[in-house]
C-alpha cells in the first residue's frame, strides 16, 4: 500500500523539497500552504494533492486532516516544516511578535500533531517529523524569540516521542543549520519591522554585515539535502531522535555542552570583534 505524508509550508525552501523527495519515493504527497497558487505546480504530479492550510487556523487543520482521512484512509506521516524566523534582540521585539512566532512554530505544530494522532493511534503506526533548527539547540544573541520557538518544539517532541512510543509512533527533529532558501528575506521584513530601541545598534550593524557577504550562503546546505533527512525520519522503523544538516548544525551540538559561562565569554568576545 502507496504511504502517505502530510506536509506544510511547501511553497518553498524545504517543505518543497521534502514534497519533491516524497513523490521521488512514490509517497502520496498531500502538500499544503497558505496560498494555494505557490505550490499549484506540485499538484501536476498524479500523486501530490495540493491544499490550503494555515498552521495558526484551527478548521484549516481539521478540514485537511478529515479529508486526508477520507480520501486514503490512513496518515502515515505528518511532516511540520511550516515557520519563519523572528530576530532582534529580546528588547525590541513587541510580545505581540512573540506570541506570532510561537503561534507558527510551536502552537502550529501542535495543532497538526492533536489532529493527527487519534488516527495513527489507531493503527499504531505512524511517524511525526518535526522541522526544528540548529537554533533549537543553542541561543545567541538577537535571536532569542526566534530560539525560544525552536527549543519548545525539541522539548515537546522529546516527550512526545517517549508517549507515543507504546502505540508505534516516531517523531523525530530536523536541525538544519543555515539552508539555501528565501528563510533569510522573511527574517530581514521581521526585523526591518521593529520599533528600535537604540541599545543595540551593534546587532543590526552586523545583520547588515552578514546580508552584505551574502547572508546564508555561510556553510548553507541545499534544501534537498535537509529533505533526504525528512524522508528518512518518515520511513525509517527506528529513526533517530536528532538530525542534525550541515556544519553548524553539527557545531550547536557539541556547543550546547559548553558551560554557560565559557559560552557567555565566547560571545562577548565575537562582539566586540563586530
Amino acid at each position: 500500500m502507496t504511504r502517505t505524508v502530510l506536509i506544510t509550508g511547501c511553497s518553498s525552501g524545504i517543505g518543497r523539497a521534502s514534497a519533491n523527495a516524497f513523490l521521488e519515493e512514490e509517497w502520496t504527497v498531500y502538500a499544503t500552504a497558505r496560498n494555494p497558487a505557490d505550490i499549484q505546480t506540485l499538484g501536476d504530479h498524479d500523486d501530490c494533492e495540493i491544499a490550503t492550510l494555515d498552521v495558526t487556523d484551527e478548521e484549516d487543520i481539521e478540514r485537511v486532516v478529515d479529508r486526508m482521512l477520507d480520501e486514503e484512509g490512513r496518515i502515515d506521516a505528518l511532516v511540520n516544516n511550516a515557520g519563519y524566523g523572528q530576530m532582534g534582540p529580546i528588547e525590541d521585539v513587541p510580545t505581540e511578535a512573540v506570541r506570532d512566532q510561537f503561534e507558527v512554530n510551536v502552537y502550529g505544530p501542535h495543532r497538526l500533531i492533536r489532529e493527527v494522532l487519534p488516527a495513527m493511534r489507531r493503527r499504531e503506526d505512524g511517524a511525526i517529523v518535526n522541522v526544528s533548527s540548529a537554533a533549537g539547540r543553542i541561543a545567541f544573541p538577537g535571536g532569542g524569540v526566534y530560539c525560544g520557538s525552536k527549543y519548545a518544539i525539541e522539548a515537546m517532541s522529546d516527550a512526545l516521542r517517549n508517549e507515543v512510543r507504546e502505540y508505534g509512533i516516531t517523531v523525530s527533529l530536523i536541525e538544519p543549520g543555515p539552508v539555501e532558501t528565501g528563510f533569510e528575506s522573511r527574517v530581514e521584513s521581521e526585523i526591518d519591522g521593529l520599533d528600535r530601541s537604540g541599545a543595540y545598534e551593534s546587532f543590526y550593524d552586523l545583520v547588515e554585515d552578514y546580508d552584505a557577504i551574502g547572508g546564508g550562503g555561510f556553510a548553507a546546505v541545499e534544501p534537498e539535502r535537509v529533505a533526504e533527512d525528512v524522508v528518512d525520519a518518515a520511513s525509517s522503523t527506528k529513526p533517530p531522535a536528532r538530525y542534525p544538516v550541515g556544519p553548524l548544525a553539527t557545531v550547536a551540538e557539541v556547543g550546547r555542552f559548553v558551560p554557560t559561562r565559557i559560552a557567555d565569554s565566547l560571545w562577548s568576545f565575537a562582539s566586540r570583534l563586530s
